[in-house]
């Protein structure tokens, strides 16, 4: 009941936040929960290790920005078309990735999603490293015009709830049990007659389709896709935001998703605001030290938060909850 009350907060705050906010930001910030959301499904909750989700998402981002912008397209085909891009990329790496386990996995991801760079680098559609410009928003059902951005704010809003909700159903579902029991054991999910290397593809697919929908959302949102986001740093990034709002949870990477595109965003503000009341220089570089900054965090998200702030918040309720009723 808690976690209800806690999503229908979430839900209130993000109806009212493009009223008082920037919506390209808010709307860049739904966009990498979504994509964090996706990670964590198979990561917290199979157990499997992803070196390669920005191939998923950059790949996904540019075939609907050139269905839209070249194909001319309506926006839902557009979209659509990202998501199963992503899903047949996650198809074809799950089945070659699936096989392994632990690093091994994890080498292979990262290898495939560098072939899928090469490919978006040198594939004459791309943009090559200029990127696929100019792509136009459109309109939703023919009718619903996108070049507004409160318009469109809502519209991104709808796909990461629905994303979200998907999540949560596959997770407590008889599947989603299936894969934490694959993740918890699994030599013992095999004995009790479990097809594991099927269910962790069908968790890689999945996860893929979703992390393509949110990439080709950001596109949608941006009107630009370049090669920053299917290079191995996105990964990286979007391991970094599970881990730091809790891998295995359902909030997690949400909040981790929002607090490093904050500081990759404002972190330069921050900057120049505490120079300007302190006096001090140095505050001035902080927003060319996002890389340093956010590894500080992770850093001490390890040392300190070790299941993630959302994970830890989790663990000290459990806790408190089991005192009471002893």
């Amino acid at each position: 009941m808690n976690k209800n009350i806690g999503y229908a907060i979430a839900l209130a705050v993000a109806l009212v936040a493009p009223f008082v906010g920037y919506p390209v930001f808010l709307m860049s910030l739904l966009c990498f929960a979504l994509f964090a959301c996706a990670f964590n499904l198979l990561i917290g909750f199979t157990g499997l290790l992803s070196f390669g989700h920005a191939a998923f998402f950059g790949s996904a981002g540019y075939v609907a920005g050139h269905a839209l912008k070249v194909l001319h397209l309506p926006v839902e085909l557009g979209l659509l078309l990202g998501v199963a891009t992503g899903a047949l990329i996650g198809l074809v790496m799950g089945l070659l990735a699936i096989r392994r386990q632990g690093i091994y996995f994890s080498m292979i991801t990262l290898a495939l999603a560098q072939m899928v760079y090469f490919l978006a680098l040198r594939m004459p559609f791309t943009g090559g490293e200029d990127g696929l410009q100019g792509v136009p928003r459109g309109k939703l059902l023919g009718m619903l015009d996108l070049a507004n951005d409160t318009t469109l704010y809502f519209v991104v809003l709808g796909i990461a709830v629905a994303g979200f909700a998907l999540i949560m159903r596959v997770v407590h579902s008889s599947f989603g049990q299936v894969l934490k029991a694959i993740k918890e054991n699994e030599p013992r999910a095999i004995s009790l007659g479990y097809d594991v290397d099927k269910y962790k593809l069908l968790a890689f697919v999945l996860s893929a389709a979703l992390a393509g929908l949110a990439g080709a959302t950001n596109t949608l949102v941006h009107g630009f896709e370049t090669l920053t986001d299917v290079h191995w740093s996105m990964s990286g990034l979007v391991i970094l935001m599970t881990l730091v709002g809790g891998m295995g949870t359902l909030a997690g990477p949400i909040l981790g998703a929002v607090i490093i595109i904050a500081l990759e965003n404002k972190l330069g503000d921050l900057g120049i605001f505490l120079a300007t009341h302190t006096g001090v220089e140095w505050f001035n570089t902080l927003g060319e030290s996002v890389s340093m900054v956010t590894g500080l965090i992770f850093v001490a998200c390890v040392l300190l938060f070790r299941r993630g702030i959302v994970g830890e918040i989790v663990a000290a309720l459990d806790g408190g909850g089991r005192k009471k009723a002893a």
